[in-house]
């Protein structure tokens, strides 16, 4: 559905409106853009942060505290066979669209590679803000909020380009640009090797720093929670 939108958009800009350029995209590369993105877009999801709410909200957290893993890489590593399959078969299709597109297929590996790198970022971010079901019975609205933002700046929406340059800072100041802006722009071959290789950097940075956040968000959350029954 949003690429069917964004196609729509691009319709009436370009093709209706007149325009040659926006943000210096031509019609043909804002439809690539839409296109390629949409591998991308199914590499980005997973629910596995509201169940984790989910399981603090009701209780259901005491089945998991005496497991010898921590019940967050528990309750990722349980859920994302399927997102590597799905991931599998994007790269797949990529790849045979990248002779279409002519550009490098290895470029499509690089860049799937960075949208599963985003994948735990985001469930990682998830999983930070899932603590808040321990101060509050509603914490899921946290996360219905975060995959709001996160729709638009991880240029799933609309490519990131489009922002004005004084706001750029907004979507460069966040992960979520490497989730599917990112890959895309490396996919399509607008981003050089160093350019992917230092957002690949950053990625690993903000990969770590996600876990820490998780370490001192459980470690604080958890001296609350209580598990009564008989």
């Amino acid at each position: 559905m949003p690429a069917a939108i964004q196609w729509v958009l691009w319709y009436a800009m370009f093709k209706l409106g007149g325009a040659t350029e926006v943000a210096g995209l031509t019609y043909i590369e804002m439809v690539q853009y839409t296109l390629v993105s949409i591998l991308f877009t199914q590499v980005r999801g997973g629910d596995h942060d509201f169940e984790l709410s989910e399981m603090i909200r009701t209780g259901q957290l005491s089945n998991y505290l005496l497991r010898p893993t921590s019940v967050v890489e528990f309750v990722y590593i349980r859920g994302v066979a399927p997102r590597l399959f799905i991931a599998g078969l994007c790269l797949i299709i990529g790849m045979i669209a990248s002779f279409w597109l002519d550009v490098s297929p290895f470029r499509m590996v690089g860049a799937m590679f960075m949208a599963i790198i985003g994948n735990i970022i985001h469930y990682q971010l998830g999983a930070a803000l899932a603590t808040g079901a321990f101060y509050w019975e509603e914490a899921y609205s946290i996360l219905m909020v975060k995959n709001m933002i996160v729709g638009l700046l991880s240029g799933e929406l609309i490519p990131l380009n489009l922002f004005p340059e004084k706001f750029a800072w907004i979507w460069q100041s966040t992960p979520f640009y490497l989730y599917v802006f990112g890959p895309t722009q490396y996919a399509l071959g607008r981003w050089t090797h160093q350019e992917f290789l230092f957002n690949l950097g950053v990625s690993f940075l903000w990969m770590i720093g996600a876990w820490v956040l998780i370490r001192i968000t459980w470690g604080l959350g958890i001296k609350r929670y209580l598990s009564l029954g008989g």
